[in-house]
């Protein structure tokens, strides 16, 4: 199996930014705990602030890998055009966050993605990315 992970604006900045809502790890030292929890699993990951790039990630992806992990962090509430990529590729996409969006700003509440994704897992901190690898995993399993 594999997954590709990809991040969103800012998300570069985690164990810096904001530790109070997205916790002191960087997303790097969260990358290898995941790599040692699915050993069985190829993980992928990228980020970018440009919505441009994540497009094309979804686009390059989306056709090989068998499933993608997305944060687009504020993108989130904003790109139809990272909806429309998500949308136009075959492989399922579920979208994580790390805060619970729907305790934040009213802004935050509406998601663009959720349409289109297989489902959203949000509020766990970074282990909403296990969280959705796992979901990723019995979803996979259930197609063959």
């Amino acid at each position: 199996m594999k997954i590709q992970i990809i991040n969103g604006p800012n998300l570069n900045l985690l164990g810096k930014r904001q530790p109070e809502i997205y916790g002191k790890a960087g997303f790097e030292e969260y990358l290898k705990i995941l790599r040692d929890l699915f050993k069985d699993i190829t993980i992928d990951y990228f980020q970018s602030n440009v919505e441009g790039e994540i497009v094309t990630k979804i686009q390059e992806t989306g056709f090989s890998f068998d499933g993608i992990i997305l944060n687009a962090a504020g993108y989130t509430h904003t790109s139809v055009s990272i909806a429309d990529a998500v949308a136009a590729v075959p492989a399922p996409v579920v979208e994580v966050h790390i805060s619970n969006i729907l305790k934040r700003e009213e802004f935050r509440h509406k998601s663009l993605l959720a349409p289109v994704c297989v489902g959203t897992i949000t509020g766990f901190g970074l282990d909403s990315y296990r969280l959705g690898i796992e979901a990723l995993r019995v979803i996979l399993s259930s197609n063959k």
